[in-house]
């Protein structure tokens, strides 16, 4: 019957706002989708809802009813049917499914969930009239900078980018391979840890968590990476390992075999939950699977939707996320990265809210902002890295002043001593 009167009122009021602002589309039709197709038809070619007496001419047994009801009683019955059309077949797969897996069961039923999610009439936010929400949460960031926002760990991108907030901040990392992205997100991750006790959790697919520990070791207590790698004598480790495991804050590193090799954001959303994180790191994006995604969809398709979904897990749960991202072979020629090098997807870029890009140059480590939807971008750190020991020496740019420039040819200097393979 709610069909009916809709499509009624649509014909009175010669409008068709109704289906606008709240997204009805065909499929929410059942028994007059032909009748639907009519109207809009009509309205494209000639720009106007057809008349009654038009309608009528073409569908001779349609019944014409008066329509008292209000426009939200309308919708909402409306939604209300079409969401229980929606829901009975996904509920009817997950009872199939749960005989046999629970597991599958539980993951299909999460994929589906933002599917069966039917949002109000579309009214937006009134920034005037509610302005004083604002006030009140600049008051608050003004007032308690610790609460929220996270040091980067490299004071110098800090004072330009001001650190990750905590919450709607999804951080991009790219680079070629070998360049040390790795290491960055590493450095990042134990400065957290480290200054704020943030609760880290790290998604790393290619190493075991014990690798992923020598590298923390060797950032936070700047012992020999190679050492470390190849067993040789490190005096002092056992006696840092006792004082580490002291320390009472957890530093969780996961592999895409602890969620069943079947990595989504819904998974990684719910191991935020469970233990409390403070901040996510997913080193590989490309190892994450798309829960929206379709059959036949691309890979830029379903990054898309990844990048988005993390940045609304960033929104949902208050932590900044930081994703490090593979540069696409057109990178190498460049001379310094930009948006369009990130690997098979421009989503990533739209959807982050800084994106950094890491190459090795000749005068060091360079770090340089691509994007940041709060700060100027193009702002280059380049730093002298000691990959054995796990140190990032600030190289200041020699414009800024002779004394700078004697400092800034020392460390290069000290860098290419020091350099050697990343491990």
């Amino acid at each position: 019957m709610v069909e009916l009167q809709i499509l009624n009122k649509i014909l009175k009021d010669k409008n068709t706002s109704l289906l606008d602002l709240n997204d009805i589309t065909r499929d929410y039709f059942n028994q007059y989708q032909e009748e639907y197709d009519y109207i809009m038809e009509h309205k494209q070619e000639y720009g106007n809802v057809p008349d009654l007496e038009t309608f009528i001419t073409k569908f001779q047994d349609f019944d014409v009813v008066n329509v008292s009801e209000s426009t939200e009683y309308l919708v909402n019955t409306f939604r209300e049917e079409y969401l229980y059309s929606q829901a009975v077949p996904v509920l009817t797969k997950m009872a199939e499914l749960l005989q046999t897996d629970a597991y599958s069961a539980v993951d299909y039923l999460k994929a589906k969930l933002p599917e069966l999610k039917i949002d109000g009439a579309v009214k937006g936010t009134d920034i005037i009239s509610q302005a004083k929400e604002r006030l009140e949460e600049w008051k608050e960031t003004k007032d308690n900078q610790d609460t929220h926002f996270i040091a980067s760990g490299f004071e110098e991108i800090d004072a330009d980018l001001g650190g990750w907030h905590k919450g709607e901040e999804l951080v991009v990392l790219f680079a070629r391979a070998g360049q040390g992205k790795s290491w960055v997100l590493i450095k990042m991750l134990e400065h957290a840890w480290k200054v704020y006790h943030a609760k880290v959790g790290l998604l790393e697919p290619e190493m075991s968590a014990n690798k992923t520990g020598y590298r923390f070791d060797t950032v936070h207590q700047h012992i020999s990476s190679q050492a470390l790698y190849r067993g040789e004598d490190v005096q002092g480790y056992d006696k840092y390992i006792k004082r580490l495991t002291n320390e009472g804050v957890p530093f969780y590193v996961a592999h895409p075999r602890h969620f069943q090799k079947k990595v989504t954001v819904s998974k990684l959303k719910s191991w935020c939950e469970s233990n409390k994180l403070d901040i996510l790191a997913i080193d590989g994006i490309s190892y994450l699977q798309d829960e929206r995604g379709k059959r036949g969809d691309n890979k830029t398709t379903q990054l898309t939707n990844i990048s988005e979904d993390l940045m609304q897990l960033s929104i949902d749960l208050k932590i900044p996320v930081l994703v490090v991202v593979q540069s696409n072979r057109e990178g190498v020629h460049n001379e310094d990265l930009q948006l369009d090098n990130i690997r098979d997807s421009d989503g990533i870029a739209y959807n982050a809210s800084i994106v950094l890009s890491i190459q090795q140059k000749e005068e060091g480590l360079q770090i340089q902002d691509v994007k940041a939807r709060n700060s100027k971008v193009g702002i280059k750190w380049v730093y002298a890295w000691d990959t054995d020991k796990g140190t990032f020496d600030y190289i200041p740019q020699p414009a800024k002043g002779k004394e700078d420039e004697e400092k800034s040819e020392d460390l290069r200097r000290r860098y290419h001593d020091k350099e050697s393979e990343e491990y």
